[in-house]
C-alpha cells in the first residue's frame, strides 16, 4: 500500500490545480521546441470547425465548452510533462495518466468518473523476402483513448499504427461524425481490429509456407529438424499477436453490450460489429498456436525418424564389417596348431567365404529397409 500511495503522490503533483500559467502548450512558447501533439480540432455536427494549423489543447477546450461539439487531441509519445497540461485541463484521471504516459499496457477498459480510458494494442506486419529463425514477424505498438463528453485524447506509442489517415477517413462522414466522441473510439477500435485481420492473413501465409517445407521432401545434404527454429520464432510472434487479441474481448464486449452514458446508442450497435471480427481473429490465432504446436511436433518426429534411419544404416555397415573382422581376428591368433593354415587354397576360400557373407547380410539388411 505505500507503494501506491507514493506512486500516486509522484503523479498527483503535476496534475494538482496551480496558479501559474499553461506552460505545456502555452501558443507564445519556442515555435522550434518538439511537441506531443499530432492534431488537435474541435469538431461540431459532424465537422471539423477550426483552421488548418488547429489549436492547443486549452483553445480546444474553451471552443468546447463555449459553443458546443467535441474537442479530439491526437498525440504520440508524450513525456509526463507534456501531458501533465492536458491531464489537467481535462480532468484526466492520474492512474489513467501514468498509463497513457508510460505504455506497455494490456488492453483493458476502466471508468475514470465521466471518462472511458482504452487501451489497444497495434499490430503491424514486418515484410520479410525470407522467414529465418530470428525473423520479426509481427511489430506492436499501442494507442490509448480517453473519451469524455465533450472531447476525445488519443495517445499513441510505436512508430506504427498511424490515426492520421482514420482522421481524415471520419472527416468525410460527418454523419458518422456528429454522433459525438463515442464515434471517434468506435472507428479507433474498429481500424486496430481491421489491422488485426490484416495481419493474420500474412501470418496464415507464413505458416502455410512453413508446413509445406516440414512435410516436404528435404533436399539432399539438409538435415530434418532444420525447420524447428523457424516454427519456434513463429510461435513466439503469434504469441505476441495473441498477447493484442485476447484481453481486448471483453472491452469490446462490453462497448457492444452494456449500455454507457457515453456511448451513443447507435455507435454501440456498430461495436457488436467490431466485436464479432474481433471473434474471428481471435479463433484464427488461437488455431495458429495449435497448428504451430503440431508442425513443431511433425518437424521434431521427422528429425527422430531421421536419426533412427542414420543409426539403422551405421549399424548396419556395421554388422556387415563385423564378419571379415572376425574371420581375420581368428586367423590372426599367432597359435601354431590350427586347421587349415597349411591348406593351398586357405587364402582365397577364405576371401569368397567373406565376400560372400557380407553380400548376402547386404542384400537382407537392404531387402528390409535398413540400407
Amino acid at each position: 500500500m505505500s507503494m501506491i500511495r507514493d506512486l500516486r503522490a509522484a503523479v498527483r503533483p503535476s496534475l494538482r490545480k496551480s496558479n501559474t500559467p499553461y506552460n505545456s502548450y502555452d501558443a507564445t512558447r519556442d515555435p522550434s521546441a518538439s511537441s506531443a501533439v499530432v492534431d488537435c480540432a474541435v469538431y461540431r455536427d459532424g465537422r471539423r470547425v477550426t483552421e488548418a494549423s488547429g489549436l492547443t489543447p486549452r483553445e480546444a477546450m474553451l471552443r468546447v465548452r463555449e459553443d458546443g461539439g467535441f474537442a479530439w487531441i491526437g498525440l504520440h509519445e508524450p513525456t509526463g510533462e507534456e501531458f501533465s497540461g492536458i491531464a489537467r485541463e481535462f480532468g484526466l484521471h492520474p492512474l489513467a495518466v501514468e498509463d497513457a504516459v508510460h505504455a506497455h499496457q494490456r488492453p483493458k477498459l476502466e471508468r475514470y468518473d465521466d471518462t472511458l480510458f482504452t487501451v489497444f494494442k497495434t499490430i503491424h506486419y514486418v515484410e520479410h523476402a525470407e522467414l529465418t529463425a530470428t525473423s520479426e514477424v509481427v511489430e506492436t505498438g499501442e494507442v490509448m483513448c480517453f473519451t469524455g463528453r465533450d472531447f476525445v485524447i488519443t495517445v499513441r506509442h510505436g512508430g506504427q499504427g498511424s490515426l492520421r489517415a482514420l482522421r481524415h477517413r471520419l472527416q468525410e462522414d460527418p454523419e458518422l461524425l456528429s454522433k459525438g466522441p463515442s464515434s471517434v473510439l468506435h472507428s479507433i477500435a474498429d481500424h486496430v481490429v481491421d489491422g488485426y485481420i490484416a495481419v493474420a492473413a500474412s501470418v496464415q501465409d507464413d505458416i502455410d509456407e512453413v508446413e509445406i517445407d516440414v512435410f516436404s521432401t528435404p533436399a539432399k545434404g539438409t538435415a530434418r529438424g532444420s525447420d524447428a527454429g523457424r516454427i519456434y520464432q513463429l510461435k513466439r510472434e503469434v504469441l505476441e499477436f495473441k498477447r493484442a487479441v485476447s484481453p481486448l474481448l471483453r472491452p469490446m464486449q462490453l462497448l457492444s453490450e452494456r449500455p454507457m452514458r457515453l456511448i451513443d446508442p447507435d455507435i454501440q450497435k456498430y461495436f457488436r460489429d467490431v466485436a464479432d471480427h474481433l471473434a474471428r481473429v481471435h479463433e484464427e490465432v488461437i488455431g495458429f498456436d495449435e497448428l504451430l504446436n503440431s508442425i513443431l511436433q511433425a518437424n521434431l518426429a521427422q528429425a527422430t525418424v531421421t536419426q533412427n534411419e542414420d543409426m539403422r544404416k551405421i549399424t548396419s555397415w556395421a554388422a556387415i564389417i563385423a564378419v571379415p573382422t572376425m574371420i581375420c581376428g581368428v586367423y590372426g591368433m599367432n597359435f601354431k596348431h590350427m586347421p587349415e593354415l597349411q591348406w593351398t587354397y586357405g587364402y582365397p576360400i577364405v576371401l569368397a567365404l567373406i565376400g560372400v557373407v557380407c553380400f548376402s547380410i547386404h542384400r537382407t539388411l537392404k531387402r528390409n529397409g535398413w540400407l
